[in-house]
């Protein structure tokens, strides 16, 4: 084992956990769970079986990843933010036939007490503001707020609001690291 177990936490037979990962209080990972290098699963976080969850992700307390949930490199999920794998459940009705896919492509920060409808792929980069609900897809870098949230802006790849309007043409420099982005209509990238 080349990751770190606290006593507290379960690791069942059968999941693979990178080298350096962290399983922090309480946690629970499940046999069929994949989770690369460098990751941080903090207290009383949950991984689902059909779960995969790439290298240097960070998972804050109280969060359940729950099957059908795909997070690239570098994901960081806040405190007690939520996702969900069924559209329209009932505890009446059997509907794990119905999981949706929910992707969050690499670097994406999903703020503390968000919630993520299943079925949507969060762009690279995206920043989900803390208490938003996504109930749709999200552009690459873009900035998303409130309920159900709404684009405000576009994030650098560090972290920093860049000044461009929503939509257009323009260019614009991370404050932080001087790295150049061009908007081109709706979609954002970087030089």
């Amino acid at each position: 084992m080349n990751y770190y177990q606290h006593p507290s936490a379960i690791v069942d037979e059968g999941a693979e956990i990178g080298d350096g990962s962290r399983v922090w209080h309480f946690a629970h990972v499940c046999g069929g769970a994949k989770i690369g290098k460098e990751v941080s699963l903090g207290q009383n976080v949950f991984v689902g079986n059909k779960v995969r969850i790439g290298d240097r992700c960070k998972i804050q307390n109280n969060v359940s990843v729950y099957d059908n949930v795909y997070l690239e490199e570098g994901v960081f999920c806040g405190p007690s933010m939520v996702f969900t794998n069924v559209y329209n459940p009932r505890s009446l009705i059997e509907r794990k036939s119905e999981y949706k896919d929910t992707l969050v492509k690499k670097g994406a920060t999903l703020g503390a007490n968000s919630t993520i409808v299943c079925g949507v792929t969060i762009g690279a980069y995206a920043f989900i503001g803390a208490g938003a609900v996504i109930n749709r897809d999200v552009p690459d870098y873009a900035l998303m707020v409130g309920v159900p949230a709404k684009q405000i802006g576009w994030m650098s790849e560090y972290g920093e609001q860049l000044d461009l309007p929503l939509s257009g043409q323009g260019e614009a420099q991370c404050p932080h690291t001087g790295e150049v982005y061009r908007l081109d209509g709706y979609v954002l990238k970087k030089l």
